[in-house]
């Protein structure tokens, strides 16, 4: 999906700004950031723990750092989008509204989206506060089975601690190699394997959290 230049230097600035005050301000570091392919030629799926509302800004802070030109889609709740100010600005990043419930056209959206682009999801569906993981939501494994991205594992550790605007806050994303599917590709349609999909997903992050040391 193509995005005007405009568009891409308003979200690069804006990125750098976040940066400072996640990364200067604050301590806020990155880890395996190599593991997210740089030209996929495919969808992208980074699939993180949510704990925070930072996530939702941090963790494209991050790839756009790296790849300045890389647009990254993610769907937000409704509700974000009654103010017009903020729902202007989440756009503005690339986030979209999803009704809660079964919202077809934001599912198709969704998979159109992880043909060719790179999407933030989180598969638990919900923020955790207390920093726990968990379960991940049948339907992202549906989603995974259904349009096949490179799926990257992102776990995110110590936002949840933060309190704005702070300073000398630690925290840290941690990027793991793509998670493998063939096998579970094999497998027929079901709720099963959908769920089964999704767990190897949650273990993945659950993995990358057990490397933090402040943990």
């Amino acid at each position: 999906m193509k995005q005007s230049l405009p568009r891409h230097l308003w979200v690069f600035l804006s990125a750098c700004a976040i940066g400072c005050y996640a990364s200067l301000i604050n301590r806020f570091r990155a880890v395996g950031i190599e593991h997210i392919p740089p030209a996929p030629g495919r969808g992208v799926m980074l699939a993180a723990n949510h704990t925070s509302a930072y996530d939702t800004v941090f963790l494209p802070w991050v790839v756009i750092r790296r790849f300045p030109r890389r647009m990254i889609w993610a769907p937000a709740k409704q509700e974000l989008f009654r103010n017009r100010f903020l729902g202007w600005l989440i756009h503005s990043w690339g986030a979209f509204p999803v009704n809660r419930g079964r919202d077809l056209r934001a599912w198709w959206l969704i998979a159109s989206l992880l043909k060719t682009e790179t999407v933030m999801l989180f598969p638990e569906g919900t923020r955790h506060g207390d920093g726990a993981l968990g379960h991940g939501n049948r339907a992202v494994g549906k989603l995974i089975y259904d349009t096949r991205p490179i799926v990257v594992p992102c776990a995110i550790s110590g936002l949840n601690n933060w309190r704005f605007p702070g300073r000398g806050q630690r925290a840290r994303v941690v990027f793991g190699p793509p998670v493998e599917f063939s096998d579970l590709y094999q497998a027929k349609k079901s709720k099963e394997t959908y769920n089964l999909v999704v767990d190897r997903v949650m273990a993945a992050i659950s993995g990358l959290l057990a490397t933090d040391p402040q943990r």
